[in-house]
């Protein structure tokens, strides 16, 4: 641009636009301390300088930030006194009954052993996402079948629940 006289102005280029905020749908991963460190490091771009990086946040800065994602992705009921808890997963097959308190697969060699030919490898998996347990099929051969129906996505679980891996049977005793 130019001034009277012929001098000419140097503008500063404008600055770059914020970063995308974080948002809950962008983020895939159940890992909560992912979205833990997702959310701050949002949170920290959009207050530039102001905050410093996670691994320089106090360990209570970590805390109330582990609570508070937590609180809004259904992770389990932490404070900031107790920690990280999620809700089991009781299921029962034939005499049996196993509880389990994190994600697991079932199948032939999963950490939920089925003993059935009919069963793949790793058949199915089990997963806690936002305080509920689900059921997803690994892509067997024969399918995972929940309360009499085969499944192509990820399903809900509740109590009383019927999963059928191969040719087993398992029950939900508490989700």
């Amino acid at each position: 641009m130019r001034l009277a006289g012929g001098q000419v102005s140097r503008q500063a280029p404008p600055p770059p636009p914020p970063p995308p905020l974080w948002h809950h749908r962008f983020v895939t991963s159940t890992d909560l301390e992912r979205l833990v460190r997702t959310a701050y490091e949002a949170h920290r771009g959009a207050h530039s300088g102001s905050l410093p990086p996670w691994e320089d946040a106090t360990e209570q800065e970590q805390l109330a930030w582990r609570a508070a994602v937590s609180a809004v992705t259904g992770q389990g009921d932490v404070t900031l006194a107790d920690g990280i808890r999620t809700q089991s997963l009781a299921v029962q097959a034939g005499d049996q009954t196993r509880v389990f308190h994190t994600d697991f697969t079932a199948g032939r060699h999963g950490t939920l052993a089925v003993s059935d030919e009919h069963a793949s490898i790793h058949h199915a998996l089990f997963q806690f996402a936002r305080g509920i347990w689900y059921v997803e099929d690994l892509r067997s051969t024969n399918g995972t079948w929940l309360n009499g129906r085969r499944i192509y996505a990820p399903q809900r679980l509740k109590k009383g629940d019927k999963i059928r891996i191969g040719r087993t049977v398992m029950t939900v005793l508490s989700a």
